[in-house]
């Protein structure tokens, strides 16, 4: 790994705005994908690991390591979670058309390729959940030791103090396995708090990520202008289709015809944080948010409330901030470096 370049664990579920973090990935240059687990979510184990393969396959990437997650949430025996069709359509694509690809998923499960990724790497890994902490909670029963492994962790899930986006007041990724994000905040949030992490975990939550809006015209912007060749222009136009299901069904949610893209700001935040730090240049501050430190936790029992995501704002838990929350974005600001970046697409060898 040469002295610039960011080790980086993407654990998703595509999922289309999972796939449009994906392709803004395959546009750096300057990180090494250690590897991308895939599990259900937005839809099945099964179909999540065709699509992000397809999705690789598409781009070009085949070599990319795909690790199969869990089939289904802690809480559940056997594979019988309901799924988020309705937002993403039966295949998880919408109307995109992928291809079949010929890789197959690693031999190592997610679980196993956290740890792994995170031994490897020590205290240089970043971690970014964009869909369900299931893998992430299996990977903390074989390596406890994962949240003073990693750099740091992002985490996109969750609805604080907000209303809801799955039930009344829950998030999808929070909401599908509430048992493994209770897992996950209470581990890293532990380790934060002793001193033993480097850094908080963060948490992305959809009353910050439901600003970013993609348009209709902003994408059109972006495939008419895409510079990464034929190939490139061809992923591009397969999430455009995706994305036009996304805004059909927003549109029917009574949002207007557009579609909050909440993964790929998270992910994106992570890198240009991890930039950052590495090389000093910033204030500590995550990039294009608002944050504010907390302590947090997963309702797991309420019978209208189970999967809600609760911050303690008034220190009425007595317990000390263990995650740092975005709170606001500056949506215009990241929409502008995400166009610009899709449009050029991957960049090889590119340093900062």
């Amino acid at each position: 790994m040469a002295a610039h370049t960011i080790p980086l664990f993407l654990d998703c579920d595509p999922g289309i705005d999972d796939a449009i973090a994906i392709a803004y990935l395959l546009c750096q240059g300057d990180v090494e994908i250690t590897g991308i687990a895939a599990s259900g979510g937005n839809v099945s184990t099964a179909q999540v690991v065709r699509n992000t393969l397809g999705w690789l396959a598409l781009a070009g990437r085949p070599d990319l390591p795909v690790h199969r997650g869990a089939t289904a949430p802690l809480a559940h025996a056997d594979d019988d979670a309901a799924y988020a069709e309705v937002t993403h359509g039966d295949t998880g694509s919408g109307y995109a058309a992928l291809p079949e690809s010929a890789a197959a998923p690693a031999a190592a499960t997610a679980a196993q390729a956290w740890v792994e990724a995170a031994r490897a790497h020590p205290g240089e890994l970043i971690g970014v959940v964009i869909g369900p902490s299931t893998n992430l909670a299996l990977a903390l029963e074989l390596e406890p030791e994962l949240p003073r492994l990693l750099r740091r962790l992002f985490v996109m899930g969750g609805a604080f103090n907000y209303r809801g986006n799955t039930l009344p007041t829950t998030e999808w990724n929070v909401s599908y396995d509430p048992e493994a994000a209770a897992r996950v905040f209470g581990a890293f949030g532990a380790a934060s708090v002793a001193g033993s992490a480097p850094h908080p975990l963060v948490v992305g939550p959809i009353e910050a990520t439901e600003m970013v809006e993609m348009t209709p015209e902003r994408w059109r912007r972006i495939a008419e202008g895409a510079e990464g060749g034929a190939a490139w222009s061809g992923v591009l136009h397969e999430l455009g289709e995706a994305l036009r299901f996304y805004f059909e069904f927003h549109e029917q949610d009574g949002h207007g015809y557009l579609a909050h893209i909440h993964d790929p700001f998270v992910l994106a935040a992570a890198l240009e944080w991890a930039r950052r730090d590495r090389a000093a240049t910033g204030d500590g501050r995550i990039p294009w948010a608002e944050t504010a430190l907390a302590p947090i936790d997963v309702e797991l029992t309420g019978t209208l409330t189970r999967g809600e995501t609760v911050a303690d704002w008034l220190g009425r838990w007595e317990r000390p901030a263990g995650a740092e929350l975005i709170r606001r974005v500056e949506a215009e600001r990241f929409l502008d470096h995400l166009t610009d970046t899709l449009m050029k697409g991957p960049q090889h060898d590119r340093t900062r």
